[in-house]
């Protein structure tokens, strides 16, 4: 009980420290250079007196960010609340950030949008690895196709901007930016069952755990009930520990956590699946991207500031709810009506 009433009073301290922090130029914030020169680990030894309250706090840490409380500045933590608005609202799954899935996948979102484009506009297969920039335009040079264009809208994460050739190469502080904005380290798992048994002892399928090496988990059944599937998240070192393992040791290591928490019958899943996404090529991490004691004062200017005809966007650009889908279309949008302004063709 001294622990949870600990963590009810760091919480509000948090949010109370994030109200302080600029959206758009966190490194301006009164105290920025003090929080900035430390992690969350080290504020967290020095504020949160209770090993309770200091497990709790670093299920929140890793849940979200996917990175361990040493790996983030505390500047940076203070940011991402202040773009959600509290804490609560980033870690709640009733009426906050965790709560709703998409029936059939988010990716329908993506897929929507571009049957409303129509055929032959979007690119497909096609990476770009190299932008020709100029004060007059642009050249995006793909594998198969390369575009000409006027202006270009980056909406990568910075550490895959980075890999993309530029010539001329970009300035000093926008480089240092790819290389220190580094993502999270996860792997999401999901076991499947014949049915989802767990609801029969009454127990709802979501868990957190500071014993891990599952750190979160949820029922990620299908709305019929059948089957059953358990949905559990490495996340940070223990993504990183579970990485160099193939997937049959991973199932084994999974399938023997939830069977932990869900008694045996979990221990033998008829089917079992994961991604890791540090190793997919097309993002290098999940959820997002996390800047490190220092990086927001040296580089966080270069953030969003276009280079030439080079515009950035996606969702570690976000100032409102930077590392989400919301986050990413709203800076899509601020990326876009700043190019149709400089066009003459403000957006009213």
């Amino acid at each position: 009980p001294v622990g949870l009433a600990e963590v009810g009073i760091v919480l509000k301290r948090l949010n109370a420290m994030a109200a302080t922090v600029p959206r758009e130029a966190p490194w301006l914030a009164p105290r920025a250079s003090l929080w900035e020169g430390q992690t969350f680990e080290s504020w967290m030894r020095r504020n949160v007196r209770t090993g309770v309250a200091r497990d709790i706090l670093r299920l929140a840490i890793i849940g979200v960010w996917a990175a361990e409380p040493r790996d983030l500045s505390l500047l940076h933590v203070l940011f991402y609340i202040r773009s959600a608005g509290s804490i609560e609202l980033l870690t709640d799954t009733e009426g906050g950030a965790q709560q709703d899935r998409v029936v059939g996948g988010t990716q329908l979102i993506s897929m929507r949008m571009a049957e409303q484009l129509g055929d032959g506009v979007i690119e497909l297969e096609n990476p770009v690895r190299r932008i020709e920039w100029a004060s007059d335009g642009v050249v995006a040079v793909g594998d198969r196709v390369s575009v000409r264009a006027a202006k270009a809208i980056v909406a990568v994460p910075p550490t895959l901007a980075g890999r993309i050739a530029y010539a001329p190469a970009l300035p000093a502080g926008r480089d240092a930016l790819t290389q220190r904005m580094t993502q999270g380290s996860v792997i999401k798992c999901m076991a499947v069952y014949e049915r989802p048994f767990w609801r029969e002892r009454g127990l709802s399928g979501s868990v957190t755990s500071v014993s891990g090496p599952v750190s979160v988990g949820f029922d990620n059944s299908p709305p019929d009930g059948t089957p059953g599937v358990l949905l559990g998240f490495l996340e940070g070192r223990a993504a990183r520990e579970a990485m160099d393992l193939d997937r049959e040791e991973r199932r084994g290591i999974v399938a023997g956590c939830f069977a932990r928490l869900f008694g045996p019958e979990a221990a033998d899943p008829v089917g079992y699946v994961d991604k890791a996404w540090a190793a997919d090529e097309w993002s290098r991490g999940c959820y997002g991207g996390f800047m490190p004691p220092g990086a927001w004062s040296d580089s966080g200017a270069a953030l969003r500031a276009p280079i030439g005809p080079i515009h950035w966007a996606g969702a570690e650009t976000a100032s409102i709810w930077n590392g989400y889908m919301d986050g990413a279309v709203r800076s899509g949008r601020e990326a876009a009506e700043a190019i149709l302004t400089q066009a003459g063709n403000p957006v009213t």
